[in-house]
């Protein structure tokens, strides 16, 4: 019988995930159907018997907490964010994970990126919260920088690293207020997502005293920051290579697979230009 994994979410219209899992799949030499659930919070519950019979499924929004109380139990990436986004089915027991803190780290580390000294972080929702507390347990002074009014916000999250016992140096800017350099831009808005491609989300003079640049966006696969960045010369990643490396640490949970840094390249390459085919 063919194993079946999933994407669970909603809306899913113009998610890339089957593609990325379709082609890790044939990478590995393993044999995997990967479906479709485009469920709504109200029927979660009660597509939770279907869900649970897969092999395993990955998590996007708005089920990525509200699936935990489905679960047997949690992995630590998982209990250190409060969030699932993948799923194994582990001999009839149900284990959640995060996916999505490897896939960041990962990111960067395949960019030749590190993540540490002066890291400016732009917004600390879902994204954000997870790439504060990764830069903070990194070691990294840390700059959080919000819309006005959101502090309180930022202020969350920063109590909530304390609690790790992290002692990093964290600050809370609004966005109006960011100056002087940064080893590390992280962009955790969906500021310059298509279809706002013109938008940015900082002035380009904080662009220029950045050494780096990494944006979560990966529909547009070249936003406003990344051509920005790109033309003051600073080395750049996109969301698209965070979105497949959290997709090769499922494969990883599932069937234990190994990849080729090349064959991930490649993936993320051949998944950026489905993006601009499909968005022209």
């Amino acid at each position: 019988m063919q194993r079946k994994f999933a994407i669970l979410g909603f809306p899913l219209k113009h998610t890339m995930s089957p593609p990325i899992h379709k082609r890790l799949f044939e990478l590995d030499g393993k044999d995997g159907e990967y479906l479709v659930y485009e469920i709504s919070p109200e029927d979660l519950e009660g597509k939770m018997p279907e869900l649970n019979a897969l092999d395993g499924y990955n998590v996007t929004i708005p089920h990525k907490i509200s699936v935990i109380q489905f679960l047997d139990r949690l992995d630590e990436t998982a209990k250190r964010y409060g969030a699932v986004n993948c799923i194994a089915n582990k001999n009839g027991e149900l284990v959640g994970f995060n996916t999505d803190c490897l896939g960041f780290l990962r990111a960067l580390e395949s960019a030749d990126i590190k993540l540490g000294g002066k890291v400016l972080l732009l917004g600390c929702g879902g994204a954000g919260r997870m790439m504060a507390i990764e830069a903070a347990l990194s070691g990294a002074e840390l700059s959080i920088a919000v819309r006005k009014g959101y502090e309180h916000e930022a202020q969350k999250v920063i109590s909530e690293i304390r609690e790790m016992g992290c002692k990093s140096e964290i600050k809370i800017l609004t966005l109006g207020e960011i100056d002087g350099a940064y080893d590390l831009l992280l962009n955790a808005t969906p500021v310059g997502m298509y279809p706002h491609i013109d938008e940015c989300p900082v002035p380009d003079e904080v662009i220029r005293n950045c050494t780096y640049v990494f944006d979560a966006v990966y529909n547009p696969v070249k936003t406003k920051l990344l051509q920005k960045a790109a033309a003051f010369g600073k080395k750049s990643v996109g969301g698209m290579a965070m979105l497949v490396w959290q997709a090769v640490a499922a494969h990883e949970i599932w069937d234990n697979s190994s990849y080729k840094i090349s064959d991930v390249e490649d993936l993320i390459l051949k998944m950026e230009k489905q993006v601009m085919e499909n968005f022209k």
